[in-house]
């Protein structure tokens, strides 16, 4: 394109040299017309980019790994001249989402539409934009860039897998008082009835009591007298284990599992992403806790929103904590009551943890430990299978889980007495 201006300068230049040294008025005519292509050419690329409008509809604003992310664009010309060709480049941070387009002629008025399908592919938080439109004009010799700064954001949630049938938790002790405290939630204690208000819903009438009464009644409900589950992921920096390949590039590493990246860092976040689904599916109150690298804690609480904020977390979670499992422990499992059931999730060789583990198990807890093995990530063995024997003879149940398992299976029933048999 630059050679092309250069040529048509040098055109010129030789044109009115030549025409005073022959005096022709030709080459004058000549040249001021090819002064007045290249102007001519640079007002036809500064209007091509200007004048015209495009809009960008992004269908939701989160994601999850191995779902579908769509995107629709719309450009509008919006000036008396056609736009001849626009190239749409789009600078979004997702991987593989390649939403950049080259729009054909565009007459006055006329709109034009393409939509971007992307798999998501890598969990996180990206950017949306900013977009450039390019054009040029007929001959070739400008191109004028024109920049969209607007952005959006997207988080994409990482994957999870189904579980079937997990460890039991415990409820309260047997006898136990129910818990006098009414909840939104539909449970199996019903506490009373009250007056209809906007919004409830319609299988919450009581039906005899509303002709009883000639007006609406709802049924209010107690939470269960079951205790909390918690789940502690454990990301500390000495037990991120993972192969070569799962930090080369961007492209086509974060697949739907069981093709998980070869790390224990991406294991363990949708191990933890799996059990909360499992948990809030089954109505259970469920809290959250990690360090990643900075505390993030969760209250328990039932329902899809529950899922939702501890998805939020895991999705940009890291393996940068400097703080131990048996830190984290000794921090946070002080405040958890008797009876409460604890998931741990971790890939840490270092059994010093299991000490603050077996105090838990004496103060009336549940105990639940999935072990992932970095031996199979490429770690050196240290003292995997006597950590998991300590873990079982302090009263905790252990599951073992390995790199290309299927995690359903693992941590389902069935899984779960696979991992007591190793």
């Amino acid at each position: 394109m630059a050679n092309r201006r250069n040529t048509f300068y040098a055109l010129i230049i030789f044109c009115l040299v030549l025409g005073l040294v022959s005096g022709r008025t030709f080459l004058f005519h000549l040249a001021y017309a090819l002064g007045a292509v290249l102007i001519g050419s640079f007002l036809w690329s500064w209007t091509a980019v200007n004048w015209l409008s495009i809009a960008r509809h992004t269908g939701a604003r989160r994601a999850q790994v191995g779902r579908a992310l769509d995107e629709s664009f719309a450009v509008r010309n919006n000036s008396l001249l056609p736009k001849l060709w626009l190239e749409v480049r789009d600078h979004s941070t997702l991987p593989n989402h390649n939403a950049s387009h080259v729009v054909p002629t565009l007459l006055p008025s006329r709109r034009y539409r393409w939509e971007a399908h992307t798999i998501c592919s890598r969990r996180g938080e990206f950017t949306l934009g900013p977009m450039t439109i390019v054009s040029g004009d007929p001959f070739g010799l400008f191109q004028f860039p024109r920049q969209i700064a607007a952005l959006s954001h997207i988080i994409v949630y990482p994957p999870t897998v189904p579980v079937y049938r997990f460890a039991a938790p415990l409820g309260t002790l047997s006898g136990g008082e129910a818990v006098r405290r009414r909840t939104h939630f539909v449970t199996t204690n019903a506490s009373g009835v009250r007056d209809y208000q906007p919004g409830d819903s319609f299988n919450r009438i009581h039906w005899r009591s509303t002709a009883r009464k000639d007006r609406m009644l709802v049924k209010e409900f107690e939470l269960d007298p079951l205790a909390d589950v918690w789940i502690f992921l454990d990301l500390s920096e000495s037990t991120l284990v993972e192969r070569p390949a799962a930090r080369i590039g961007t492209e086509n590493l974060y697949a739907p599992p069981p093709n998980l990246p070869p790390s224990t860092e991406e294991y363990g976040v949708t191990i933890a992403a799996s059990l909360a689904q499992y948990f809030v599916e089954k109505g259970r109150a469920l809290g959250f806790a990690t360090y990643c690298p900075h505390r993030e804690i969760v209250q328990p609480d039932r329902g899809p929103r529950q899922l939702t904020r501890i998805l939020e977390i895991l999705a940009v979670a890291n393996s940068e904590s400097p703080l131990t499992l048996d830190q984290v422990l000794g921090l946070e499992a002080n405040h958890l009551s008797r009876g409460t059931t604890l998931v741990i999730v971790t890939a840490s060789q270092d059994d010093r943890w299991v000490a603050e583990m077996h105090t838990l198990v004496r103060r009336g807890m549940r105990v639940v430990c999935v072990l992932i093995d970095p031996h199979s990530f490429g770690a050196p063995v240290l003292n995997g299978a006597r950590l998991h024997e300590r873990i079982e003879a302090a009263g905790a149940t252990a599951y073992t889980i390995e790199q290309d398992d299927d995690l359903t299976a693992a941590l389902s029933y069935r899984g779960s007495m696979k991992g007591r048999l190793r």
